[in-house]
Order: C-alpha cells, then sequence, then structure tokens
C-alpha cells in the first residue's frame, strides 16, 4: 500500500485541526503472550481509540514500543493504524534510532500509508547541537513524510537549532518531553508561525495547563490508551476553564497515577497497557526490557483505575 500524503502544510493543516478537536492518541502495540505481534488485537485497539475521537493516531511511537519491534512488525502495526483511521485522522507513525536505520523505518512508513512520521530521540549518545540538526537534514532528505521532533532525554534543541530544522522543508513541528517550560517558551517564540509544538511529557495532563500558559496546549495522552473517559473530561474540563473538574482528576486520578507510575523505570508503558488489560483490552503484555507490573502494583492500579473512572461516572 502506498499513499503519499499532501504537502507539509497540508499535514501541518490537518494536525492543527486534529489538535484542536481532541488529544492526540499513541496506540499500543498488542502481543500475545508468547511475545509475538497481535495484529488483529492491535486492530481491535486502534478502533477503540479512533471510537473515542482523537485528533491523531501516533502508532508505533514510545507507549507503542517502538524500541521493541522489527521492520515487518512496525509495517504491520503502522498499516493496520492506516486501514483503521481510512484518512478520518491524520496517522503520524514513530521513527527513531541513527538517521540511516530511521531512514529504514520512514520508507516502511510511507509505504503503508502514514502522514507524518514522529522522529524519537536517537540512541544512545548524547549528540552537540550541529549533529541533531544533521541527524534531521539526513533523514528529511530520504523521506517525502513530514517530520514532527520529539526532544526529550539526550535531545535538547537550543532556540539557534530550533530555526534550523524550523527551516528543513518538511520539518512541520516538535514535540516536547523535557517540561523545561523557560526553554519552550523561548522556543515557541523563535519559531516560525504555523509550526507546530506538543506537550509530550509523560502523563500530560499533569502539566498542561503549565504548558498551555507558554502556548502550546495540544498534548499527547496515554491515559486515552485505557481510559478514554478519563482522558476526555479533563481535556473538556481544561477548555472550558472548568479548574475545580480538572483539579478534581487531578487529585483523584492524574497525580496518584504518576506516583505509581515512578515507582519503577518502564512503568509509563507498562502499567498504561496493564489498564487496557484491565479494561478488556487485548494488548497483552509488555516486550522486554519492560516488565509488567508487580501483582501488589497492579491491584493498585485496578484500585486508582476504578476510582477515576467513578469521578466521570463510567466503570471499570
Amino acid at each position: 500500500m502506498v499513499r503519499v500524503s499532501g504537502a507539509p502544510q497540508d499535514v501541518a493543516r490537518r494536525l492543527r485541526e486534529g489538535m484542536a478537536a481532541g488529544v492526540l492518541s499513541f496506540p499500543l502495540t498488542a502481543f500475545h503472550e508468547d511475545g509475538t505481534l497481535d495484529r488483529e488485537g492491535c486492530r481491535a485497539h486502534v478502533a477503540d481509540r479512533l471510537a473515542a475521537a482523537p485528533g491523531a493516531l501516533f502508532p508505533a511511537c514510545g507507549t507503542g514500543e517502538f524500541f521493541s519491534l522489527d521492520e515487518d512488525e512496525y509495517r504491520q502495526v503502522v498499516t493496520v493504524a492506516v486501514e483503521e483511521a481510512a484518512g478520518r485522522v491524520p496517522v503520524v507513525a514513530g521513527t527513531g534510532y541513527g538517521w540511516a536505520q530511521a531512514a529504514r523505518f520512514a520508507r516502511i512508513a510511507e509505504e503503508a500509508g502514514a502522514d507524518a512520521l514522529l522522529v524519537l530521540p536517537h540512541y544512545l549518545v548524547a549528540a552537540p547541537q550541529d549533529g541533531l540538526v544533521a541527524q534531521l537534514e539526513h533523514l528529511a532528505a530520504r523521506t517525502r513524510l513530514p517530520l514532527i521532533a520529539y526532544q526529550r532525554d539526550q535531545v535538547a534543541y537550543t532556540v539557534e537549532s530550533l530555526r534550523h530544522i524550523a527551516g528543513i522543508p518538511n520539518v512541520i513541528g516538535l514535540k516536547d518531553g523535557h517540561s523545561d517550560l523557560d526553554r519552550l517558551q523561548r522556543l515557541t517564540l523563535a519559531a516560525p508561525e504555523g509550526f507546530l509544538f506538543f506537550n509530550g511529557a509523560a502523563t500530560a495532563e499533569v502539566q498542561a495547563r503549565a504548558y498551555t500558559a507558554v502556548g502550546v496546549p495540544a498534548y499527547s495522552s496515554a491515559v486515552h490508551a485505557f481510559a478514554p473517559e478519563i482522558a476526555g473530561a479533563f481535556r473538556t474540563a481544561l477548555r472550558a476553564g472548568d479548574d475545580d473538574t480538572a483539579d478534581r482528576l487531578l487529585r483523584g486520578f492524574y497525580v496518584p497515577f504518576v506516583e505509581l507510575r515512578d515507582r519503577v523505570p518502564g512503568y509509563a508503558v507498562s502499567l498504561v497497557k496493564a489498564a487496557a488489560r484491565l479494561r478488556g483490552a487485548r494488548v497483552g503484555p509488555v516486550r522486554a526490557p519492560l516488565a509488567d507490573p508487580s501483582a501488589a502494583d497492579l491491584a493498585a492500579l485496578k484500585d486508582l483505575l476504578a476510582a477515576g473512572l467513578d469521578l466521570v461516572g463510567a466503570a471499570l
């Protein structure tokens, strides 16, 4: 399947419209109990996410365990997302590692019909600013798809670097996972008009108001992967300026969820997948090097999820 998307500005426009309409959904990748890819589990999960009206789909990214997928599995995951979305929302696939390997995944995403790519941080090494810029330049030269840079961990752009990458014709935005709001404000002020910014903090809702204050209202929601009722209620409250409801959800669900997430490395994905299973989703376990939650943490997650759903009038 080859379906080359429109020009970068057209994809950016569709994403901007989606960002205004709903949260950005990062689907899980479903595996069988033996660790093999469950393609139909992926399809069912993506269909359920689409039914909850996200602004865009981001398959095979961090929450979707991109780092654990081989190229054939990646092709299947992205293809399923494109097929299920059927043009209703933009599909932004993850890519990453060094630029040479990222370009291989980019070609697969392009062939599968993805609309754009989220460029995950490169592997292992720290790099100077000119190297970070060159990484995107090399990848951009090897794909027709628009790119969204993702700064977190060892990737953090300066204002000068942001100006450089924003000048690359098919780089359309930046997702931020550092939550350094001083730096982020400087970046948003330096960016050209129309350049997209996304709140990519872990459990982004906790910092959504702070990001909005520096001009970045759009955010990715891991909670949407297992409790779109909670994610939707929070976004509605945020957009309406309903601080009472937002605070109630933060106190009663989001902050305790973050505290549970922070107990064990990798729980940012493992807890999300476990919560989806608690709600009957066919997503299976995580792949090593991640590990599924302990029995005690799973019990705490179940209680917390039930409490959060109760806050929005839903049930486990």
